[in-house]
This record gives structure tokens, sequence and C-alpha cells, in this order.
């Protein structure tokens, strides 16, 4: 049967305007933004987003070292500055200070003569070079996907010559997805290389094998193991001083609620453990989505839960010798702080000490005051933290390219 021709001109029009209209769609799907995932239509509107990363130099006397309040002993002072960007950090043996950015695609050496500190650019240009690790007179730096080494490294820092890095990247075979594609980077006692692989997503079925996981490698990229799984984006990690254990935090997802999931703190425990990514967060909390009735069973739980969206990032076991004893094979924790709440969280350096069976932790305020709740604003962001040779902490801050260096002396309580 032959249709009429009106007829035919009007199913014409209406696939035109089907097509035109998923096109459109498409094209708004496409253009939203990373961060942006899993937000509903309700939340369009919503003014949360991300804070942007400075791109230029703090200079010192507006950095906010006079904000930042610590326990009674400590004290605070600016170590090295005027890095934009600045985020994770590694140390090498003859005391080089490696520092490793994400937006600003830089790393940095901060050389120490005792008296005063200065830096250096040694690669740039980089996708996300957040991740740094020295070993062996080698510095090594992920990039996304791409692995790089840099032999003989504090040698070329002091000769300001910094030849091409020997590239890794095939060796390691990881995928090139950028969101949550930025790496840690550590040596853990077994001399491999650990890394993880973010989620590509805010939240989504993922491939177990390739994503959402925390892996270990040979230093030369060979051998990969999958050390746990369901781990959504773990920037950072250490081993327990005592135990080798792997310990990690872990951010959880966004737009889900302001008030959760709580980002986390795990141990690891046993290889290959399931974490809970994408259908089970926090301690028990199923996926709204992509959760159903039982997605919690079987999953590691936290050793201990943090403010959601606070983002914790670089931590490390303290085992020095400036601190006072409460603080041995305690954790230092540095939390970002938040964008996806309406009431800021984060902006600090938490401490996490263990219970004597190793399987919680308790968490208490030790580095505070960036984060001003009268106006919900912040005057600094933590992103790392590490252990110096003398057992002060370093704390990078990436808001302002910092480095502070955390001391302690006992207080003299007779003076007052």
């Amino acid at each position: 049967m032959t249709l009429p021709v009106l007829t035919r001109l009007t199913l014409a029009i209406s696939a035109a305007s089907l097509m035109l209209t998923s096109t459109i769609s498409t094209a708004e799907e496409q253009e939203a933004p990373a961060w942006a995932q899993g937000r509903s239509a309700e939340m369009a509107e919503s003014p949360l987003a991300p804070h942007a990363t400075p791109m230029t130099t703090t200079s010192e006397e507006n950095i906010p070292v006079d904000d930042i309040r610590l326990p009674d002993g400590f004290s605070a002072e600016v170590w090295a500055h005027g890095m934009p960007g600045a985020r994770m950090m590694a140390l090498g043996d003859d005391g080089t200070l490696f520092v490793g950015t994400r937006s600003i695609g830089r790393v940095y050496a901060v050389q120490d003569n005792g008296e005063e500190r200065e830096h250096q650019i040694i690669a740039e240009g980089l996708t996300q070079p957040n991740g740094v690790a020295f070993k062996d007179g080698s510095l090594y730096v992920a990039a996304i996907n791409r692995i790089l080494r840099y032999d003989d490294i504090e040698s070329q820092v002091a000769d300001g010559d910094i030849a091409e890095p020997e590239e890794l990247t095939d060796a390691f075979g990881l995928p090139d997805d950028e969101h949550h594609g930025w790496k840690f980077l550590a040596f853990g006692p077994d001399d491999r290389l650990y890394i993880p692989v973010g989620a590509p997503c805010n939240g989504c079925e993922v491939d177990e094998d390739t994503h959402a996981t925390i892996n270990s490698f040979e230093p030369d990229g060979s051998d990969m193991q999958v050390v746990a799984r369901g781990v959504r984006n773990s920037v950072g990690f250490d081993f327990h001083p005592e135990t080798d254990e792997l310990w990690f935090t872990d951010n959880n997802q966004d737009w889900i609620s302001e008030h959760g999931p709580n980002d986390e703190l795990n141990r690891v425990s046993e290889s290959d453990a399931f974490y809970g990514f994408p259908v089970c967060h926090g301690i028990g909390v199923v996926d709204p989505e992509l959760g159903s009735e039982g997605a919690c069973d079987g999953v590691t739980m936290p050793v201990a839960t943090m403010d959601p969206h606070s983002a914790p990032l670089g931590m490390r076991f303290y085992d020095g010798e400036m601190f006072p004893e409460e603080y041995q094979n305690a954790i230092f924790i540095a939390r970002r702080g938040s964008w996806n709440r309406s009431l800021s969280a984060g902006y600090d350096v938490q401490v996490a000490k263990i219970s004597e069976d190793g399987e919680r932790a308790g968490l208490s305020p030790f580095m505070v005051g960036f984060h001003d709740p009268r106006n919900n604003d912040f005057s600094g962001r933590p992103v790392d933290v590490l252990q110096m040779p003398d057992g002060a902490l370093l704390v990078a801050d990436e808001q302002n390219g910092a480095i502070y260096r955390i001391s302690y002396e006992t207080p003299d309580y007779s003076a007052e």
C-alpha cells in the first residue's frame, strides 16, 4: 500500500526531528565535563564544581602559613615555594625532593643546601604527571599511561642538565583514560612498583582486570599483579613499617549525596581483595544505580571513613624519632578538600592511629586552618605528606605551590 504524500512528508519530518533531538542530546552529553557525570537533571543548575588549581606562582608573603593550626609543640614553616600545582613527593638518596603535578604538567626537583632551597623544572609538557617514586638512583614518573625513568637523576639535577628519560610505557601497558587516570607511585618492601588505575568515570561498570585496581610490577614493568580491586580512585598509599601491609586512601563517588558516601582508608590484608566499586561504597552503602540487594556481601570494608568528598590523597606512616611516641606507626593523611558539597570539608591533614589488632583506625585532626567555616572558603589544599630523615613532616600544598615543614619541640609550660 502506498502512503499519501502528506503522510509520508509528516513521517519524514518526525524522523528528522527525532534524529536532530538525538544528535543534540548526544552532543550535550559529550560536552558535559567528566566531573559532571552522574549529576541528576534536578542538579543541572547546581553551582557545585571542582575548584581550579592556580597556574601561577604564589609569592612567599602570600603563602598562608600563619593560617596553620597544629597540636601543642608542633610548628610549621614554608620549606619551599614557587612551584605551581605541587602535589606528590619523593625523596632522593642525596636529599633532592621530587614533586609531581597534575594540571600544570611539570615535575620539579628541590635541592636543599641547608640554608635555602632552590627548585628547577626537570620535566614539563606531560599529561598529569602526578606520581613520582625514587629507587636506586632513578626517578620514576607516571603521566597517565606513560611511565618514565630518569636514571642518575640527582647528578643531573646538580649539573642542571636533565637527559631524556627511559620510556617504559609499553612495558607497563597502562590504560590512557584521563578521568581518574592520574597516578600515585610507590615502591613496596618487596621492591616492586605499586600503581593504581582509577575508574574512568564517576560511577560505571568497569573491567575489574584493567580499572579500579591497585597493581604491582617489577621495576621494568613486567609481571603485573592485581593487589586490590573495586578501588574507585586511590591517589595515596603506604606500607605499614612493621607488617609491610599496604594501606590506601580512596575517593568515593560524587553526586549520590552531599552527605555520602564517605571517603575511605583501607588496608590490604589479602591480595586481590574486592573493595566495592561500583556497587558498594563506604561501610555497606549500596549504589543506588548499579548496586542491588547483597551488593556489599563479601566486600572488604574500610578500616576508617572520612567526611564525604573530603578527598583524602597522599598518606604516609610515621616511624621517625622527632614526634612524640603516640605518633609512632600512625598515618598522616592529606585531604585536598571537597567541591561536591555545599558545606566544605577537608583542606587539612588528619592523623590515623591504628588499633592494637591492626584492623581499625581512629582519625583526628592534625594540621588545620586552611578552611574558614565563616565564609566556607579555603586558603590551601594539602595533597601529600612525606617524612624526612630528621623526622620532620613535609606537606605539599597544591593551591599555593608550596611545601611546608612540620617539626616538633617539647613545649615548655613552665614559662606560662
